[in-house]
């Protein structure tokens, strides 16, 4: 077993510092007020984020600052100066999910810690391999990796494994969401997600859009359970994890609290320091702070309805008794569990519907009571519309609550680091002070001079007591010995100084993890330049139609000398297909998944073995199977939607890994995007057509219906297809099953015909019609675009046929007049 592991805790205030700290935290990860993907989080000003880091380097505790989002070329621009601030402040690492960010890190600050974000979508050894070979120390994984899979990356690399080990899930592979950003224009990848996966949703049949069954009508069919192993630590630990990752930058500090300091306790009795095991209540503390119902998640196994939440999306609280009687002023419930005043508790009924309160007033019997009693009837002010036989939750325990601000904020309760301290006095002589902590030695002398006393002297006790004055900082002195000349005089003014003077010292020491230099920005002005120095694009662009497609029937329908480029889908047998395409001398480029698990590397390579001499390149969405590709064949690579390419930068370094082209992130608009295209030479696509996959998920929502257990018999599930989510507003969105993952369509296609040459203009080669769930007018779509970039048709002609689609499956024009949030 790994013995040197580290609990991870979530921080988006100084208040929820001083709770992960105190209660046991190895290292926290907080962000600024910018740049990170919690922006309604409370979050840290810079000099907030500078004390955070002084206060957790003095207890041992290191600090990550995320930076997990994407941006767009000027503010990439804007965050060097904020890259500076954060290493001259002794940030311990950054967590990243920009590509182009982290070439400027490497380029501008190369021993600035890098570990990726979730928001990378790494899951497999590849991708972990790839980003070792960009410098990252670290890789958070994908949420939904099984301790087998971690197992099998650890083997295969060598960079830090980190994952989530409790808190709140993500129901689509994190960095692939683009839900929120499509429906209501707050993207997840620009740290502004709407959580659209804990709305209410119908599973409907797509050809008929009736509700398959009332059972699954405006269930939370996409909203995970909360994530809990704390029953599991040594199997997570042995699979090859070294950072127990706790989620939670929007959580109150007392959650903060309660959760790292159990996770604290057992960590420790499984590393072999105390046997001590956790009681029932420190279970019953954890869900009493908030869950959702908990989930051992992907990680050790759970699916279907053990993963899903599927009743209700929020706080659930514990249930702790039942209503038995209703009057005209009371509500009288039978309590399973204690009950007290300033407790909260919400009253379900049979239909779902809840009814809170903050209890104010206890009555039982005649009396009026500070508690209720577990097994008594007790009695509560009467709340409309609760009934006879709804189920009682707590859902906020004051006591609990109450216990655990005690903990970061009486400073008696504070954890202090042991020193030990050595004083010398002699007459004639300054004062000597020694202090050691572990490795750390601190020797200072007194500014005054040790003088004979004529009256009074110093004496052992008052040193002592003046030196173990330190209630003000996070040390207690362990042992203090004095080396005393009789007769020595000093002022105790003096003794005080010089023991401010050595902590000082202590504390610059200690605070400077990472012993680095101060960087200045002004100094950085060359290596800035040569960052930004891409090269200028002087070609002039043709335009080209490209077509992807889903299925054998789609290929049917193309006309294949309407279209520059195709993308075979991989899963498809495409052989025959190949050899119909070479016919027509078009571009052939075989499309790869978003999600490639381990094993599947193996399948690939004999599939390309056969084909690679047949085709013009690769399209891929995943950073694994980039590293597969240019490891293996010496071929033209295309980078797809997947890798969020969201800025030069990007490019720059996708480039410089021998991509020769790439579809720009569908959430950028067009000033956006011709700040890229005007910056460097790639051939550009974007996406002008299509049903974009708004979720890409392990989940399957059709698991609920049938009650899987896994994801065993998912290749041959007659459920796999045909059906949707059907929301409040009436849209329907399709989903489709692909190997062991569900694709969540969007209820509308992606049309921007009619502003094709504004696209253009913005520096595009290539405009994309990425077929998915069609099953008709694959060829009038095709032919709308083809023939209205190369001016076969006029406006007028355009435009008839633009009204008629709309009419029947309406539109989105996507991001690139608005842009997100």
């Amino acid at each position: 077993m790994i013995d040197k592991v580290e609990i991870l805790a979530p921080v988006g205030s100084m208040d929820a510092l001083y709770a992960a700290v105190e209660n046991g935290a190895d290292a926290v990860y907080l962000g600024g007020r910018m740049f990170n993907a919690r922006q309604y989080a409370s979050n840290f000003s810079d000099e907030e984020l500078k004390s955070a880091v002084e206060y957790a380097h003095l207890r041992d505790v290191k600090v990550y600052v995320t930076l997990n989002i994407l941006l767009d070329d000027n503010e990439l621009k804007e965050v060097i100066d904020y890259l500076v601030f954060l290493y001259n402040i002794d940030v311990d690492a950054l967590i990243v999910q920009d590509l182009g960010l982290v070439r400027i890190v490497r380029k501008l600050l190369p021993d600035f810690e890098i570990h990726a974000s979730t928001q990378m979508s790494i899951n497999n050894y590849l991708g972990v391999q790839f980003l070792e070979g960009l410098g990252f120390k670290r890789v958070v994984l994908a949420r939904e990796l099984s301790t087998e899979e971690i197992s099998y990356i650890r083997e295969k690399t060598s960079a830090e494994l980190e994952a989530f080990i409790h808190g709140a899930l993500c129901i689509c592979y994190s960095g692939q969401c683009l839900m929120s950003s499509m429906i209501g224009g707050r993207s997840g990848n620009r740290g502004r997600c709407a959580q659209p996966c804990r709305m209410a949703y119908s599973i409907v049949n797509v050809e008929t859009n009736k509700i398959i069954s009332p059972k699954f009508e405006e269930k939370y069919i996409l909203s995970p359970r909360d994530l809990n192993t704390i029953e599991h630590l040594e199997e997570i630990i042995n699979s090859g994890i070294v950072s127990l990752k706790i989620e939670g930058r929007m959580k109150k500090p007392e959650y903060v609290a309660v959760i790292v300091d159990r996770y604290r306790k057992e960590l420790d009795r499984v590393l072999g320091k105390h046997s001590q095991k956790l009681a029932e209540k420190d279970y019953r503390d954890m869900a009493q702070m908030f869950n959702r119902g908990f989930t051992k998640g992907y990680l050790l196994g759970d699916y279907g309805k053990d993963f899903i939440s599927f009743d209700k999306p929020n706080n659930r609280g514990i249930l702790i008794g039942e209503v038995i009687k209703v009057d005209k002023n009371f509500i009288h419930i039978r309590l399973d569990d204690d009950l007290s005043k300033g407790d909260g508790i919400e009253i379900i009924g049979k239909s779902g519907e809840g009814h809170g309160q903050i209890i104010d007033k206890i009555i039982d019997g005649n009396d009026t009571v500070q508690k209720g009693i577990e097994g008594k009837v007790i009695k509560i002010k009467r709340i409309s519309g609760v009934e006879v036989g709804a189920k009682v939750y707590k859902t906020f325990d004051l006591s609990l609550n109450t216990a655990a601000a005690e903990t970061y904020t009486n400073k008696e309760n504070f954890k202090k680091i042991p020193i030990n301290m050595a004083v010398e006095v002699k007459i004639g002589q300054p004062v000597r002070l020694v202090i050691m902590q572990e490795q750390n030695y601190i020797d200072v002398f007194s500014d005054e001079i040790v003088e004979k006393g004529i009256k009074i002297s110093l004496d052992r006790d008052k040193i002592i007591k003046q030196m173990n004055k330190l209630g003000d900082t996070p040390y207690v002195a362990e042992n203090i010995d004095v080396d005393l000349e009789e007769g020595a005089m000093l002022p105790i003014s003096a003794l005080n100084g010089l023991r401010r003077k050595g902590i000082e010292e202590l504390n610059k020491k200690r605070s400077n993890f990472n012993n680095r230099v101060e960087v200045i920005s002004e100094k950085l002005r060359e290596g800035i330049a040569q960052v930004f120095n891409y090269s200028k694009n002087e070609t002039n662009r043709q335009r080209k139609t490209s077509v992807k497609i889903k299925s054998n029937s789609q290929f049917k329908q193309l006309d294949l000398n309407k279209l520059d480029r195709i993308y075979l889908d991989y899963n498809l047998e495409i052989e025959d297909q190949i050899k119909e395409v070479r016919k027509y001398n078009k571009e052939i480029y075989i499309s790869t998944e978003k999600i490639i698990s381990n094993e599947k590397f193996d399948k690939m390579e004999k599939a390309f073995n056969k084909i690679i001499d047949d085709i013009d390149g690769i399209s891929t969405s995943n950073i694994g199977t980039l590293e597969f590709i240019r490891n293996r064949y010496k071929t033209n690579v295309h980078c797809d939607i997947g890798l969020n390419i969201f800025n030069s930068s990007t490019v720059k370094i996708l480039s410089e890994y021998g991509v020769s082209s790439l579809t720009l992130s569908p959430e950028l608009k067009l000033t956006q995007i011709s700040e890229i295209c005007k910056n460097n030479v790639m051939e550009y696509e974007v996406i002008g057509y299509g049903y974009l996959p708004l979720m890409i998920t392990k989940h399957c929502p059709m698991s609920l219906v049938k009650g899987c257990k896994n994801d065993e018999d998912c290749s041959s599930c007659e459920l796999a297809s045909g059906y949707g989510l059907y929301d409040r507003k009436g849209m329907t969105f399709e989903m489709k099953r692909k190997g062991k993952s569900t694709i969540i369509y969007n209820s509308q296609p992606l049309i921007v015909v009619e502003s094709i040459h504004k696209i253009f203009s913005a520096g595009m080669d290539m405009m994309r019609l990425d077929f998915t769930i069609e099953k008709d007018n694959v060829k009038l779509i095709q032919e709308l675009y083809y023939n209205y970039i190369n001016e076969k048709i006029d406006n007028y002609e355009m435009q008839q046929i633009v009204d008629e689609l709309k009419s029947k499956t309406g539109n989105t024009t996507g991001h690139f007049f608005r842009g997100v949030l």
